[in-house]
């Protein structure tokens, strides 16, 4: 994973509150000027999703969103405001699963059109206006990694990666981690079949998730209470290619679970 037996971690500060029209490429730049940072060749820069959503536009306002009777019934299953829902199911390719298991403390869990199946669609009110206002997922998180990317590329001339998170849940088990839904500039699997491990046993199904372990370290300096949503990490041993978050999406064809 790791080139130097050493991987870096810089939370990068200076980033002001994001608003729909902003250039976010421009914005790390100067962040990065600030505090004197300097980029260099393979350095990845990870940035939470929702900065990503707000400058992208994709916000909305719960007072404008009239709910559909489907979307009533949702609510009224899972204990939630019937306009969340409907938003949510407005992101939605199918529903996977929802239930009350605990009073007041409904769950709906879905599938996005991009394919990530996670908690309601991936719609968050956190760090957004203290209101009613909600994001929602980009429409395209890997082409976001990659307009971020060739700015910054182009600006700095240094062949980089860019990696967009969110947080999620996790089937069988407790807390919720960061995970790649956008990648640009490396391959998100590092595909290491084919290769010996240190006993010399050739390995046969090894592909790692390299995308979204470098979005789980991230994760550690980009808590929801830090406003800080861009570090940048240093020193990992990835692939380069222009990459994509759907490389991590398993195939349904090969997932036991559907």
């Amino acid at each position: 994973m790791s080139k130097t037996g050493e991987i870096k971690l810089v939370s990068l500060g200076g980033i002001p509150e994001v608003k729909k029209g902003d250039n976010l490429g421009e914005m790390i730049l100067r962040a990065a000027a600030g505090e004197g940072f300097s980029f260099l060749d393979e350095d990845i820069v990870v940035i939470a999703q929702k900065v990503v959503s707000k400058a992208e536009g994709r916000v909305v306002n719960l007072s404008r969103v009239e709910p559909s009777g489907f979307a009533v019934t949702v609510a009224e299953e899972v204990s939630k405001d019937p306009r969340l829902v409907e938003v949510i199911l407005g992101e939605t390719r199918r529903i996977v699963r929802m239930d009350e298991r605990e009073s007041g403390k409904g769950r709906l869990i879905v599938e996005t059109a991009g394919g990530l199946v996670l908690a309601n669609a991936g719609v968050d009110a956190s760090n957004v206006s203290g209101g009613e206002d909600v994001t929602l997922l980009p429409l395209d998180s890997d082409r976001s990694a990659r307009v971020i990317r060739e700015h910054i590329k182009g600006e700095t001339g240094r062949d980089l990666a860019v990696i967009i998170t969110d947080t999620v849940g996790r089937p069988w088990r407790e807390g919720l981690t960061d995970i790649a839904i956008g990648c640009s500039g490396m391959r998100a699997l590092s595909d290491r079949r084919g290769e010996t491990d240190a006993k010399g046993f050739t390995l046969t199904a090894t592909e790692m998730a390299t995308a979204d372990q470098v979005a789980c370290a991230a994760g550690m300096l980009m808590e929801k209470t830090s406003a800080t949503p861009v570090v940048i990490v240093r020193g990992v041993d990835y692939i380069r290619a222009e990459g994509g978050s759907g490389e991590l999406i398993r195939d349904p064809a090969h997932d036991l679970f559907r």
